[in-house]
């Protein structure tokens, strides 16, 4: 039977829970999740355990990324089957703070992110969501003080305003990407895919195959204005509204003109139904 790892609440508790982690000069690796776990984070926490020697993942549905129309209420919460997988992966602490202890009384300091924070991808059609999640990641950062943090590729805008946010700010984190974990239709990992109907879950692995098929006809030379119209027309016929499908410079999130613009990252959301799906892949 494997342990459960240690679980702390209060950031007092989670200070001297990571005092006697780096006792012994151990390396910590923190694993930021919202819970609900799926074979995608445990490739988070293996990623993190190859970095560090203690692992540390936090639970948190953090409100502030949440707009009032938003699923922050029924967001999937499996605590027991989350502590279940993180002890089979033998990690070594679980931060899982209340609201409260996150954003006290009196909260006033907000992250206002900018640069990948404002390419307008994700931020066009959740304005509130990088500064909730930035906020939220700062003070992760500061509260567990590791040396690396992991990171899932999926969320591809977010990990570049997060390794933006810790390089300009100087926070001492090295943030690391993981490869995206797909399904075996090709499908990208995430919580919310438990909100697809059956008919839904058939369609949806259509954003990855539209994605491959666009960077293979981009790489054999076609204009990616053209690519790019091509896709979004396919993705809307297969019953998606789609929100986005662009390719842009995979750092700084650019828009580009054409494959000479620099390394370049493909990226789509659309929603199926009432569940907005998101992806991305390296062209």
């Amino acid at each position: 039977m494997p342990r459960n790892p240690a679980v702390v609440r209060t950031v007092p508790a989670l200070r001297r829970a990571v005092d006697a982690l780096r006792a012994k000069k151990a390396s910590i690796a923190l694993v930021p999740t919202m819970g609900a776990l799926h074979d995608g984070h445990v490739s988070l926490v293996r990623l993190a355990k190859r970095r560090a020697k203690r692992v540390v993942v936090s639970i948190f549905v953090n409100p502030t990324q949440f707009a009032p129309t938003e699923d922050f209420g029924s967001y999937p919460r499996t605590w027991k089957a989350d502590v279940a997988r993180l002890a089979a992966e033998d990690v070594d602490l679980i931060w899982h703070p209340e609201v409260k202890a996150m954003y006290p009384e009196g909260f006033a300091t907000r992250i206002v992110p900018e640069g990948p924070a404002t390419a307008a991808l994700e931020d066009r059609f959740r304005p509130h969501f990088f500064g909730g999640v930035a906020t939220v990641v700062g003070k992760l950062f500061t509260q567990v003080r590791p040396d690396v943090a992991i990171f899932g590729e999926k969320d591809f805008q977010q990990l570049r305003v997060v390794s933006q946010m810790a390089a300009d700010l100087d926070l001492g984190v090295k943030v690391i990407g993981s490869k995206t974990v797909r399904e075996r239709d090709g499908l990208a990992m995430s919580s919310r895919n438990v909100y697809l109907s059956p008919e839904e879950r058939r369609v949806a692995p259509e954003l990855h195959r539209v994605m491959k098929e666009a960077a293979a006809r981009l790489r054999a030379g076609e204009d990616v204005a053209t690519t790019m119209a091509t896709g979004a027309a396919i993705i809307t016929k297969a019953g998606f509204t789609l929100d986005y499908l662009e390719v842009r410079h995979a750092r700084t999130l650019a828009p580009v003109a054409s494959l000479q613009d620099g390394p370049l990252r493909m990226l789509v959301a659309a929603r199926l139904g009432t569940t907005r799906l998101i992806d991305n892949i390296a062209v």
